[in-house]
C-alpha cells in the first residue's frame, strides 16, 4: 500500500542536498556556508494542518511571538526580551560591544535593557526592520514648498492586504514586502523573508513567501511555521480556509559550523502531524495574542542546539 512522504522530508533532502552538494563560500559573517541557489517546497495548511519539524523541537511559540511583534510594527527588542524572546538580542548587543569596548554578557545587556529606557532607545532599536516595513512603510506627500516632501502617513501594508482579500479576492496583487531599498542600511539586518504573496481560490487562502536568504539549519523552521500562522490569522479574518504553504529561497545554506546538527538531524525520522487552532477571532489581526494561538499534537524530537552566525 502506498504510503505518502512525511510533509518534512523535502525538507531533509534539501538539508541533505545542500551539505552535501552545496558551493562552498565565505560569507558576511566569516563562519562560511555551503549554498545552493534556487529551492521550492509546498505544505498543505489544510484541516489545521502546520509544517512544524519534527526531528527536532521547535520554540513555536517564540516564533509565534515574534510574528506578532512584526505585526505591532515594533523595530525595538524590549517587547522581546519582556516576553522572553532572544532571537534578535544579539544584533544590537554585537554593536553594543564593537562601540563601547564592553565585553558584555546577553543576560546583563538585557536586563539593561529592560530597566533603563534610555539605553533601550538607544541600543535596542534594530532600525527599520520587517514590522515598520509591513505596518509603516515611509510614504512622502508634497510640501508647502514646490520641489521639497515631507514624511505623510505610513502605508500598512498588512491592513490593506486585509482590505484587498476581503473586497477583491480574485486579485494578483495581494503582496507585501520589507525590502525597502532605501533604507537597507539603516537595518540591523536587511529582511530574509521579504516577500509574500497570497491567492484565494475555492474559498481557501494560500501563501508564497519568498526568502532572498535562508539558514536551513536554524532560520526555516521558524520561517515556514511563521509564515503558516499568518495565513491562518489571514485566513480567519477573511472568512477563509488555510490552503497551502508555498515557500522559495534564494540563498539556500547551511552554516559550516551546524555539521553536527546536520548529521544528527538527518539520523532521525519524521512523524506526527502536529494541528495548529486560532482559539478567537479579534477585531483585526493586530489585535491577536499568544493565549490565541494553540498547536496541539506535537511531539517533536529533541532539541539541537547550534550557534547563530551575526
Amino acid at each position: 500500500m502506498f504510503s505518502p512522504a512525511h510533509y518534512e522530508q523535502p525538507y531533509l533532502d534539501l538539508l541533505r542536498r545542500v551539505w552535501e552538494t552545496g558551493n562552498e563560500r565565505h560569507d558576511r559573517t566569516g563562519v562560511g556556508t555551503r549554498s545552493l541557489f534556487g529551492a521550492t517546497m509546498r505544505f498543505s495548511l489544510a484541516d489545521n494542518a502546520v509544517p512544524l519539524l519534527t526531528t527536532k523541537r521547535i520554540a513555536w511559540k517564540t516564533a509565534a511571538r515574534e510574528m506578532l511583534w512584526f505585526l505591532t510594527g515594533s523595530t525595538n527588542i524590549r517587547p522581546l526580551v519582556a516576553d522572553k524572546v532572544h532571537i534578535w538580542t544579539d544584533w544590537p548587543l554585537d554593536r553594543y560591544r564593537r562601540a563601547t569596548g564592553e565585553e558584555i554578557d546577553r543576560d546583563t545587556f538585557e536586563a539593561r535593557i529592560l530597566t533603563d529606557d534610555a539605553f533601550a532607545e538607544e541600543w535596542g532599536d534594530l532600525g527599520p526592520v520587517y514590522g515598520k516595513q509591513w505596518v509603516d512603510w515611509p510614504r512622502y506627500e508634497a510640501a508647502d514648498v514646490p520641489g521639497l516632501y515631507r514624511r505623510g502617513t505610513g502605508h500598512n501594508q498588512i491592513a490593506a492586504l486585509v482590505d484587498s482579500l476581503r473586497t477583491n479576492p480574485a486579485s494578483r496583487r495581494h503582496i507585501f514586502t520589507g525590502w525597502n531599498v532605501d533604507e537597507l542600511d539603516r537595518m540591523a539586518l536587511p529582511p530574509c523573508h521579504m516577500t509574500y504573496q497570497f491567492h484565494v481560490s475555492e474559498g481557501k487562502l494560500s501563501g508564497m513567501l519568498w526568502q532572498r536568504s535562508c539558514d536551513l539549519g536554524l532560520g526555516f523552521a521558524f520561517n515556514v511555521f511563521s509564515a503558516s500562522l499568518l495565513i491562518a490569522m489571514l485566513a480567519q479574518q477573511c472568512d477563509l480556509e488555510p490552503g497551502e504553504l508555498i515557500w522559495s529561497g534564494g540563498d539556500v545554506h547551511v552554516y559550516m559550523n551546524h555539521a553536527h546538527l546536520v548529521e544528527e538531524q538527518l539520523a532521525r525520522t519524521p512523524e506526527g502531524a502536529p494541528k495548529l487552532s486560532l482559539l478567537r477571532r479579534p477585531a483585526t489581526i493586530f489585535d491577536y495574542g499568544i493565549d490565541d494561538i494553540a498547536v496541539t499534537d506535537y511531539a517533536p524530537q529533541a532539541h539541537i542546539a547550534a550557534p547563530v552566525a551575526v
